[in-house]
C-alpha cells in the first residue's frame, strides 16, 4: 500500500514540478509587456489573456501537489493538538464529505465546459482579438481527476492511520526554511 502512495505522490510531484515552470514563463511574459508597453510603446493586447491563463494553469495544476505535500491550509491551531487517528477520523470525513463531491464537479463541470469551448473554438472576449480558450479549459477536468487521484490516495492514507495509529510517510520534497534554525547555524558558525 505504502508503494501505491509513494507512487502517487511522485506523480502529483512530478506534474506540479513540470508546471511551475510557468511561472518562468510569466515572469519573461510579463516582463517582455511593461518593456513593451513602456519603452516601445507598442503594448499587445494578447498578453493580458496569456498571463491569466499562464497563471490559472500552474493554480489549478499545484493542487494535486500541494495536496500530496500536505500543504493545504487547515484549522493547525486545534488539528496539531489532536492524536494521529483522531486527525484521520477527522481528515476522513471531511474528504468524504465534501473534498470527493466537490472535486467531481469540478472535473464534471469542467469537462462540459471544455467540450463546449473545444466545439465553438472559443476565444477570449477580453481584447478583441483574444488569444484560444479551449487548451485553457481543458486544464480543468485534467486538473480535477489528478486532484481526485491524489484525493482517493490521502483517503487510504486516513484508512491506515486510523488502523495504525499514526500517519504512513509521504515522498519528501522541497522543506520550508526555519528561521530560528537558520539564524542559529549562522551564529554558530560566528563563534
Amino acid at each position: 500500500m505504502q508503494n501505491l502512495f509513494l507512487t502517487v505522490d511522485k506523480v502529483s510531484t512530478f506534474i506540479g514540478h513540470c508546471f511551475s515552470w510557468l511561472v518562468v514563463g510569466l515572469t519573461a511574459l510579463i516582463g517582455f509587456e511593461v518593456f513593451s508597453r513602456y519603452v516601445l510603446n507598442s503594448p499587445h493586447a494578447w498578453a493580458f489573456d496569456a498571463q491569466i491563463m499562464m497563471y490559472g494553469t500552474m493554480f489549478m495544476m499545484a493542487g494535486a501537489y500541494t495536496l500530496a505535500k500536505n500543504g493545504h491550509v487547515r484549522g493547525d491551531i486545534l488539528y496539531g493538538f489532536l492524536k494521529p487517528r483522531t486527525q484521520a477520523i477527522f481528515d476522513l470525513i471531511l474528504y468524504i464529505v465534501f473534498f470527493i463531491p466537490g472535486v467531481i464537479a469540478l472535473a464534471y463541470a469542467g469537462y462540459g465546459y471544455a467540450a463546449d469551448s473545444w466545439r465553438i473554438l472559443e476565444h477570449s472576449s477580453i481584447t478583441a482579438d483574444g488569444p484560444p480558450l479551449y487548451p485553457f479549459k481543458t486544464i480543468i477536468p485534467i486538473a480535477g481527476l489528478v486532484l481526485l487521484m491524489q484525493g482517493i490516495v490521502e483517503i487510504l492514507r486516513c484508512v491506515v492511520c486510523i488502523r495504525e495509529g499514526e500517519w504512513p510517510s509521504r515522498e519528501q520534497d522541497v522543506e520550508e526554511v526555519d528561521v530560528d534554525a537558520l539564524k542559529a547555524m549562522v551564529g554558530k558558525d560566528k563563534e
